[in-house]
């Protein structure tokens, strides 16, 4: 029996094109995160291509936990737990995740710790407000997801609000490619909308007067593809940045109209966000705005926290680990994982030989 007063997690993430480690103290300080992006690699195909996904994790993920544990000075026997995301994401790349992790877990005989990859998104929020914590919204929007979440504490969420088709981040990659820009899309929009009128084109807000907190983005991305087609086929000319700026403002008044909305009927004034879109400075400011006028406190992570990174799964399998919520070495990659939904685990107690008794100063 051990105890200890800091409590320092080794984290991996490789849930699609980033190879990540990082190590968290006590769920909310950083010592080390190591990121390793495959953007320039899936920027020729336009797009993260699986399997060379999967490869490039293989190739780096040791090099990665290297120099995480060399950057935070410390060495495998500095450490309490091994945390790793077993999904929702590519089944390959969370694989190559896993496995290292399980290995790690198993080589150093400290226990494992099996994260949802949305749960770590909305985690970042511990990370960058040491003082944030539940209850409270999160609105979270990335690539594949588009959610609003009542984070009721730690380890306890409630998905009151998801897409019905497309998420977010999709409607902005695929316009992105219509207008021949690079991957990935998002970012690449909200440069080009720098210089466009966002009142030019009334693109819809698809389900923004609905009665519940769901999304819709399909039509919306429809109806941009539609005008670009219908422009080029009567070969008449269209500002490409008002294109951006116009699509960017539909989606941003939606996902702040739902994400305010859900904030006024549960009494919550509190408001997270989470997730790789989430860095878009323009949905940042008008979100910023709104909670202003509206007395919400408002907790967005630093754009590096809202992009895929171990250590926001560090600091989400911290207050697993305070549950004794372990994992056993049979854990596997669950590549649609719900938020909410119970990690599938066959764990026993004797699985972990180090039980830890924690003292924290929380």
């Amino acid at each position: 029996m051990t105890n200890k007063k800091d409590i320092i997690i080794l984290a991996v993430e490789s849930s699609c094109d980033e190879t990540s480690a990082a190590l968290v103290k006590n769920g909310r300080e950083v010592l080390s995160n190591i990121i390793s992006s495959q953007i320039n690699i899936h920027k020729r195909y336009g797009g993260v291509v699986p399997e060379i996904a999967s490869r490039k994790h293989i190739e780096v993920i040791d090099t990665v936990i290297k120099e995480a544990l060399d950057s935070a000075s410390k060495s495998l026997d500095d450490i309490d737990s091994v945390a790793v995301t077993c999904g929702p994401g590519l089944v390959g790349a969370l694989l190559v995740g896993l496995s290292t992790a399980k290995a790690l877990s198993f080589a150093i005989d400290k226990p494992l710790i099996g994260v949802h990859h949305i749960e770590g998104h909305i985690a970042a929020n511990y990370i960058e407000n040491p003082k944030w914590e539940p209850p409270f919204i999160c609105l979270v929007v990335s690539g594949g997801h588009t959610n609003i979440v009542i984070a009721h504490s730690y380890d306890k969420y409630e998905v009151i609000g998801s897409t019905r088709d497309d998420a977010a981040g999709e409607a902005f990659d695929k316009t992105a490619r219509a207008l021949n820009l690079s991957y990935p899309g998002g970012p690449q929009i909200e440069k080009l909308a720098y210089d466009g009128n966002p009142n030019v084109i009334a693109f819809p807000r698809v389900m923004i007067d609905s009665d519940d907190f769901d999304f819709s983005f399909s039509g919306l991305k429809s109806a941009v593809l539609n005008y670009i087609n219908k422009c080029k086929m009567k070969e008449t000319p269209f500002n490409r940045a008002d294109v951006a700026a116009s699509l960017q403002q539909a989606i941003t008044d939606v996902l702040c109209h739902k994400a305010i909305k859900a904030c006024k009927k549960y009494s919550l004034k509190k408001l997270a966000m989470a997730g790789g879109v989430c860095a878009n400075s323009f949905l940042r400011r008008s979100m910023e705005d709104l909670c202003l006028k509206n007395g919400i406190e408002l907790n967005v992570p630093k754009p590096v926290l809202c992009t895929d990174n171990a250590a926001m799964i560090g600091s989400a399998a911290y207050y697993r680990m305070l549950n004794g919520d372990f994992s056993s070495l049979s854990l596997n990659a669950f590549p649609s994982l719900r938020l909410g939904e119970n990690i599938p685990n066959d764990f026993k107690a004797n699985d972990i030989r180090n039980t830890l008794t924690l003292h924290t100063n929380n």
